[in-house]
Parts: structure tokens; C-alpha cells; sequence
């Protein structure tokens, strides 16, 4: 299982959403296509498929604010197909 699966399966999993590596999630959302704009703190993604808007800050520098993993937890199972999160 490769690095990305694993953090892939832990973002899903929602049980440790205080502990997600930043970095890890950024790299993911940019490997699944999204584009990113950063204004100040804020790490804006979107997609053409995609209706909603991923709007990041890092907590603490390095670890993802939970709500906000929910929130990207939420739209990666909203659109699981349409991402090919099967392929990861």
C-alpha cells in the first residue's frame, strides 16, 4: 500500500481527523486534479466536475483543521466515481 493510499484510507476512516498531515492532503486533492489558489492562509481547490469548493488552512502549520477534513471527507465520498478514487 502505497503512501497516499494509506492517507487516503486514514482520511476516509474519520476516526483521526485532528492528526492529518497538511502537506498530505494537499498533495492528494492536486493528484486528483483539483487546482489550487492560495490567498493569505487560505488554500482554495476546485474542480470542473465538481460543484463545491475546498477552502483549506493549516492548523497549527501542519495538520488539518477536523472540520475541514470533514468536509473533504465528504466531498471525496460525494464524488468517489467521478474522482477514480478506485485507482489509488
Amino acid at each position: 500500500m502505497s503512501q497516499r493510499q494509506k492517507f487516503l484510507a486514514q482520511l476516509l476512516s474519520a476516526q483521526n481527523s485532528s492528526n492529518l498531515d497538511f502537506a498530505a492532503l494537499v498533495n492528494l486533492l492536486l493528484f486528483l486534479g483539483f487546482e489550487q489558489r492560495i490567498r493569505g492562509s487560505h488554500h482554495l481547490f476546485t474542480k470542473t466536475v465538481i460543484e463545491e469548493i475546498i477552502n483549506l488552512q493549516p492548523a497549527n502549520g501542519s495538520s488539518v483543521k477536523p472540520y475541514q477534513a470533514k468536509q473533504v471527507r465528504a466531498v471525496l465520498l460525494k464524488y468517489h466515481s467521478t474522482l477514480g478514487l478506485e485507482t489509488i
